[in-house]
């Protein structure tokens, strides 16, 4: 792992995930979590002062940077609930079938190298029933804005640990075999390339 990606990097996302839109964002959708709650991307922890700790047993924070699971020391350490570490990809979730009650993804679908592979680890761990909650920035419907997102994405990814500007975040989910279940969008944010969102629930089928 290189300087940027151990020191830089999670300082950088830290910061950009930190904004005020994207805690608003997080407000909305992480107290729907429950039960056993596995957070694909935990980070540095941002998403800890939002869940509804009377319906969480506890978390399993997903994180395979040890830059980011530096960065959420003082977070976890700080909030009164079980947080379980896993550092392995997302596309290799190290737990059983039927194990999970809520999956979240907040800002994390649009860096998973191999989303598919990903998705469908999600949906083998996730209990029948369970739900996927989700709020994630891609593809925007203004054409010229989506022109933009096609154009400028190769060097965005590439200076930001492997973000995606363009990923069509709905189609990506019920391609893995999940059905949405609520759904919103719009723009949350400047520029526009970057602040489109989408937010909502799932299950499997």
């Amino acid at each position: 792992m290189s300087f940027y990606e151990d020191r830089c990097l999670p300082h950088l996302i830290n910061c950009a995930c930190g904004l005020k839109a994207f805690r608003k964002q997080r407000q909305l959708v992480v107290p729907q979590a429950r039960g056993r709650v596995l957070e694909v991307g935990f980070g540095s922890g941002l998403n800890l002062p939002f869940y509804d700790r009377a319906r969480v047993e506890f978390i399993w924070g997903l994180e395979p940077s040890a830059g980011m699971r530096k960065r959420a020391r003082d977070n976890v350490s700080k909030s009164p609930l079980e947080v379980r570490w896993l550092d392995l990809p997302s596309e290799e979730i190290p737990l059983e079938d039927n194990s999970v009650d809520t999956i979240l993804l907040t800002y994390t679908l649009c860096t998973i190298p191999d989303w598919r592979r990903a998705l469908g680890e999600m949906r083998r761990v996730l209990k029948p029933g369970g739900q996927l909650i989700f709020s994630e920035h891609g593809r925007a419907p203004d054409a010229d804005v989506r022109k933009w997102q096609d154009r400028l994405n190769p060097y965005w990814r590439r200076a930001f640990g492997g973000c995606n500007l363009n990923r069509a975040i709905p189609e990506l989910i019920e391609k893995s075999g999940f059905s949405v279940l609520s759904l919103e969008s719009g723009y949350i944010l400047s520029p526009k390339l970057a602040g489109f969102n989408y937010w909502g629930s799932a299950t499997s089928v």
